[in-house]
């Protein structure tokens, strides 16, 4: 069953307007997709279609990798080109081997405090809301890993990267971080993410081309696959009941399939049987 599309999404519309857009396309209100991008940024994303979207919970990854670009010497109050100027500074020189110095400095886990222009949740509310409203909130830091940090170009008010990292890194804060190692100031100027996991950007179709007839659906099995352990079962109609199932894996979850039907991702509970988490059938 495929029902899983790699979509390039375009500057200018929201994640939520993307799917908006499709329904139209494949005549059903049941789509929703792996990981937000801001209006402004470009990039993968991973459309889930019909049934594909119970696996959505399932199908959090670990890597990211994403192409930015900024402006030196300019801060906006959301560190992109959406926000509005705040700080203008002049631009302190620096050369390659010096911006190299800092990015590797970056490698590695270390905590990151999200902007309050993100829809992090603190009481109840979004950052976002807080900020409108005029309000403080202590903002909680969390844990990020980069891969990969990598300088593509640099010219006199614009430096390029190329970064991969964990799920739920604001590229926005750590180019804001670089910067500031670099005593400089800066705004996101286009974002574009490039890859997720192994999906790239060369495997994914344009918004304009699905829209005309022109797409590739992909197996929801050969994410799940890349993900989990997968059994594959002849009979299910154990699964379909929910019962719990008694098998020769030592693996904490594992996915379950008959043939290209997904079936179920479970997890191995204190009595050593796996207890489905969620039927995808």
């Amino acid at each position: 069953m495929k029902n899983v599309l790699y979509i390039d999404k375009p500057s200018g519309m929201t994640s939520f307007d993307v799917c908006a857009a499709l329904r139209p396309v494949f005549g059903t209100r049941s789509i929703g997709h792996t990981g937000t991008l801001d209006p402004n940024a470009t990039g993968v994303m991973i459309i889930l279609l019909n049934k594909a979207t119970k696996a959505n919970q399932f199908l959090v990854t670990d890597r990211k990798e994403y192409i930015a670009e900024a402006r030196l010497g300019q801060e906006t109050d959301t560190l992109d080109i959406d926000g509005k100027l705040i700080r203008e500074e002049e631009i302190k020189l620096f050369g390659e081997e010096e911006a190299k110095e800092v990015f590797a400095s970056f490698l590695g886990t270390s905590l990151q405090t999200p902007p309050m222009t993100s829809a992090i949740k603190v009481k109840g509310k979004k950052l976002y809301e807080y900020q409108r409203e005029g309000k403080e909130v202590e903002i909680p830091v969390r844990e990020i890993t980069v891969y990969a940090l990598e300088l593509l170009s640099l010219r006199e008010d614009t430096i390029r990267f190329r970064a991969e990292v964990s799920s739920g890194t604001y590229i926005r804060v750590l180019m804001k971080d670089i910067l500031a190692r670099l005593n400089n100031i800066g705004t996101l100027t286009s974002l574009c993410r490039s890859r997720i996991d192994d999906v790239a950007l060369s495997d994914c179709d344009s918004l304009e081309e699905v829209r005309k007839g022109n797409y590739h659906l992909h197996s929801l099995c050969e994410l799940l696959e890349k993900r989990y352990v997968t059994v594959e079962v002849e009979d299910d109609r154990d699964i379909r009941n929910g019962k719990a199932l008694s098998l020769d894996c030592g693996a904490e979850r594992v996915f379950l399939k008959k043939g290209e039907t997904p079936l179920a991702v479970c997890e191995k509970r204190e009595d050593g049987k796996y207890h489905s988490l969620r039927g995808l059938f």
